[in-house]
């Protein structure tokens, strides 16, 4: 059985080796622009 201070140690440098940098933003943030129906017609291919 592992002694409880190597566990966390090997666990302590796990948790720094894969760490990501985390985004000022929210990930939704583009939902608040606003929306344009005539030029998401035309990228649908349906008028406008």
């Amino acid at each position: 059985m592992k002694h409880p201070e190597d566990g966390a140690r090997e666990g302590a440098a796990f948790v720094r080796d894969h760490i990501i940098r985390v985004t000022e933003r929210a990930f939704d943030d583009f939902a608040g622009s606003g929306a344009d129906d005539a030029a998401n017609r035309r990228m649908l291919g349906i008028g406008g």
